[in-house]
């Protein structure tokens, strides 16, 4: 198939990339920015791996000119949307409005030309912290103005892909990790445990949904092989480690320490922090997607990505 990816210099959206060329597929990763622009950092080698994977194309932002330029030039069979307004996603001010407008820029011209082209259907991704997503504890509230604004961006494009008669598939991401990951939560384990220090774990009790970036990635490029075959609107949850934080850090802990063989110390702090849903997860299993995934090599590259870092 002939795809078009936006987001592909994500974490999660450079996997999805990689997934969907192992699978035969033929991407096209239109990026904000020129290609050239991303330097010195982890998203800027996502990029140089992504060249190897996909066809980059930038300065292309979705929406604009440039973009219904790449649309209009060639036939396509699936949109995948990865693409979001992320700046300040983690402050109580980020701008849901902005967020939503980028997001669903020229929307109904950008579908009618690619429906025009022959696509046979969308692909957006979503997040188990939107309002109204994934299992836990209720309400299910957005987690975040960001949480808001993506929950926002699925009802837009829910809209106009039934008045466009375009089928809509959603992929909802629950909390993905492993290499070319941002520096959060687990580099800031392996940080910890390099400098030979133990990790402290402030909110051990958040019941999350961690996901391998691999199996994440592969259960994708299965959901958009599903989407261009049925053409019917739906969804996909992808779920693997259901467990408090703490428990996750005790298996991030185990898995880490016995393939780089340096200790992994952790304390569980007392919570203070409860101002998130106490428990989200997603609530399908990956694994009923994705039967021949290999645990085991997926945590010895987790470990060799470290190893290297």
């Amino acid at each position: 198939m002939k795809i078009l990816l936006t987001g592909a210099s994500s974490f999660s959206g450079f996997w999805f990339a990689r997934a969907l060329s192992e699978a035969g597929h033929d991407v096209v990763a239109p990026l904000r920015r020129a290609e050239a622009s991303y330097i010195g950092d982890v998203r800027a080698r996502r990029v140089q791996l992504l060249t190897k994977c996909a066809r980059v194309i930038g300065p292309c932002e979705f929406g604009s000119d440039a973009f219904f330029d790449l649309i209009g030039s060639q036939p396509w069979d699936l949109l995948c949307h990865h693409a979001a307004y992320v700046e300040d996603y983690r402050s109580p001010s980020f701008n849901v409005a902005q967020a939503l407008a980028q997001n669903t820029y020229r929307l109904p011209d950008l579908l009618t030309e690619m429906a025009n082209k022959g696509m046979r259907a969308v692909v957006l991704t979503g997040s188990v912290f939107e309002q109204n997503e994934g299992s836990g504890t209720a309400p299910l509230r957005a987690f975040s103005p960001y949480g808001l604004s993506k929950g926002f961006t699925a009802e837009t494009f829910t809209y106009w892909c039934r008045e466009l008669t375009l089928p809509l598939r959603k992929f909802v991401i629950p909390n993905p990790f492993g290499p070319l990951e941002e520096p959060r939560f687990c580099a800031y384990l392996i940080k910890c445990w390099k400098d030979a220090k133990t990790a402290e774990v402030r909110t051990p009790r958040y019941v999350r949904d961690n996901v391998p970036v691999d199996l994440l990635a592969r259960c994708y490029a299965q959901y958009c092989a599903e989407a261009a075959r049925e053409m019917t609107p739906s969804k996909r949850n992808p779920s693997c480690y259901v467990e408090t934080q703490g428990a996750f850090t005790s298996r991030f802990s185990r898995e880490i320490e016995k393939r780089l063989r340096i200790p992994c110390p952790y304390v569980l702090l007392n919570q203070t922090d409860n101002q998130e849903p106490f428990a989200r997860i997603n609530t399908e299993s990956a694994l009923q997607f994705v039967p021949d995934w290999d645990e085991t090599q997926s945590w010895d590259n987790i470990a060799a990505y470290y190893a290297e870092s």
